[in-house]
């Protein structure tokens, strides 16, 4: 009953956000805002506070979401959840990102049960996709920056990138490297920890607490960046200010043929396994905090 719930809840999420409001590209403004006001309506059901920080591209203001249990002492080390709730120019982005938005508000609405909720903060992250992409446009750049200026003390930072598209049939999986394939699996009915070299220990902490949770497979690798797909998501921006982070991921245009296209619809994923994922992500923040 408990997964039964997860489903429905990550089922109704990213329906609404790659049917009702559709493609949410920096063109589609009135859209990005009315995914926002939805994001942060979740939080506070969930009992969160939430906080927006406003940020200036091209002359219109954008947000970032944050959902902050009460009784956060802004002395306290944080780990930080994220995910970007916009999408590339006429795609609906059912995996890329609803999928990840909706596993970041199911996770929130889990562990607000918890007593850990308290040093965890949960971003939606506006502008991660093209134009702002790679720059300090990005609304996660934005965010690690105020984290860095404000001195605050973050232990690490897990990305949710992709998370429900699955394909179990073989040679379904591609790699950047060609050995990969012998050390991982050529299904593409995994999860992915990826990272840098210097958030090795973080994401080995990230992928033992996953699989303490869920029975999803998941496998890890940390490089530098010019293995493609290691930093490109908003973990990237965490880099940038010394913050070790890893991408949680499905690994996206290695295994989703719709990737970047007006095909990536909410009907193209398995929400079972986005359900288990998502506990995955729950019992890795509740071994970490």
């Amino acid at each position: 009953m408990i997964l039964e719930e997860s489903i429905k809840r990550l089922q109704e999420t990213v329906r609404y956000l790659s049917v009702e409001i559709g493609p949410r590209s920096y063109n589609d403004y009135e859209k990005l805002c009315q995914a926002a006001e939805y994001i942060s309506s979740r939080f506070k059901e969930y009992g969160y506070n939430v906080n927006e920080q406003p940020f200036v591209f091209q002359g219109k203001t954008y947000r970032n979401i944050i959902g902050n249990m009460p009784g956060l002492n802004e002395e306290e080390e944080i780990l930080v959840l994220g995910a970007h709730y916009d999408t590339v120019s006429g795609s609906p982005g059912a995996d890329d990102n609803a999928s990840a938005v909706a596993g970041l508000l199911e996770v929130a609405r889990l562990v607000s049960k918890s007593r850990v909720a308290p040093a965890i903060q949960f971003v939606a992250f506006a502008l991660e996709e093209p134009p702002a992409y790679r720059t300090k446009n990005m609304g996660s750049y934005h965010y690690a920056q105020m984290l860095n200026k404000g001195r605050h003390k973050v232990f690490g930072m897990i990305c949710l990138e992709m998370i429900g598209y699955f394909v179990d049939r073989p040679h379904s999986q591609e790699f950047p490297l060609p050995f990969m394939e012998k050390r991982f699996s050529d299904k593409g009915n995994f999860i992915a920890a990826v990272g840098n070299l210097r958030s090795r220990k973080f994401t080995e902490m990230v992928k033992e607490g996953f699989k303490e949770g869920t029975d999803i497979p998941i496998f890890s690798y940390n490089a530098l960046p010019i293995v493609i797909g290691i930093d490109l998501s908003d973990h990237w921006s965490f880099y940038q200010f010394g913050y070790p982070a890893v991408m949680i991921t499905d690994t996206a245009f290695y295994r989703n043929p719709y990737y970047h296209t007006a095909k990536d619809i909410h009907d193209t994923l398995d929400y079972e396994k986005m359900a288990k994922v998502v506990y995955g992500v729950k019992a890795a923040i509740e071994r970490l905090v």
